[in-house]
């Protein structure tokens, strides 16, 4: 094979190395090659989609239900054989750099995204074709961020100013022994990725039984195709609090934080959305935990660099 390697790089425009719309995404594609190599055609193409997919049992039969949307796509062609003789799809033997440059387009786009049985993608490929049997290829994803800071709602100053109230609840539950009641106060209702705030649950333990709170960060992925639905819940236990002994109350404090990493809350993807909960259980011995919901709106944080890792695949 005279293709030796080939590879693509995108410039960064920020420390984190992500883009949003607008953005000029400027790169290379690097051919090495062994020796003079005619080429039939060799393009690099920038694409933005998103896609869902999940199987479901349909009595004897397995049904999927697919669903996909392209947000853009674009094609620079940099060598093509148009039978002109003139040497232009010619790769050089050694190390050949190409540069290209593509504008995302200016509109409403969701951000990178991998969910469960959907994904929103922005990537870059490069097609280097020497014959129908002969085609090399390369693939890199790239960051994308939404220009809309709140992409779960409009930007109304009521929204806003929600986020930032205390959240209240009760729960009151009989047990066999007797009622307990359970308040839990919670500082707000939106955090940034990275941020923490405190959790507070009082207990009123008029039973027999002890009770102990568990905090929990809870995660609904919802994925939409032909008219269809289907959720996919994480639950992620952050906290136990003290137990709280027979006929006493007491106030169980503990923070919540949100792992950097962790995806936004989003809802502007018409296939795909992505929401969270605050949940307080009380574990009761022998008998159904009683629990609170409270909801909870995930924000954008200061993202994390990006570590580009380009795929290489020749065929």
């Amino acid at each position: 094979m005279t293709v030796k390697h080939l590879s693509l790089e995108y410039n960064k425009l920020n420390e984190q190395g992500t883009f949003t719309s607008g953005d000029t995404l400027c790169g290379r594609v690097i051919v090495v090659t062994s020796k003079e190599t005619k080429v039939q055609k060799f393009l690099v193409k920038a694409k933005g989609k998103a896609k869902v997919a999940w199987t479901v049992q349909d009595g004897q039969a397995k049904v999927v239900h697919r669903n996909k949307k392209k947000y853009f796509y674009f094609e620079h062609i940099i060598l093509q054989d148009n039978n002109k003789g003139d040497g232009s799809e010619i790769i050089r033997p050694g190390r050949n750099v190409y540069p290209f440059a593509f504008v995302i387009p200016n509109v409403a786009m969701p951000s990178y995204y991998v969910g469960k049985w959907g994904k929103v993608t922005y990537s870059l490929r490069a097609h280097l074709t020497q014959s129908i049997w002969l085609v090399h290829k390369t693939k890199t994803e790239f960051p994308f961020l939404t220009k809309s800071e709140f992409p779960f709602a409009s930007k109304s100053e009521m929204i806003i100013l929600g986020l930032k109230e205390q959240q209240y609840a009760t729960s009151i539950s009989f047990l066999g022994s007797g009622k307990v009641t359970m308040n839990v106060i919670s500082e707000k209702m939106g955090l940034k990725q990275g941020e923490a705030m405190g959790v507070s649950v009082e207990v009123l333990n008029n039973s027999a039984c002890t009770v102990t709170p568990k905090f929990y960060l809870c995660q609904k992925q919802t994925f939409v195709a032909q008219s269809k639905r289907t959720i996919h819940t994480n639950d992620i236990l952050f906290g136990t609090g003290e137990a709280v002994s027979a006929e006493t109350s007491q106030t169980i404090t503990t923070v919540l934080s949100i792992p950097p990493q962790l995806p936004p809350t989003f809802f502007n993807s018409s296939m795909m959305k992505l929401e969270y909960r605050l949940k307080v259980t009380l574990d009761v011995p022998l008998a159904r935990d009683p629990e609170i919901k409270l909801p909870l709106v995930i924000l954008l944080g200061s993202p994390q660099p990006h570590q580009q890792k380009p795929e290489i695949h020749l065929v």
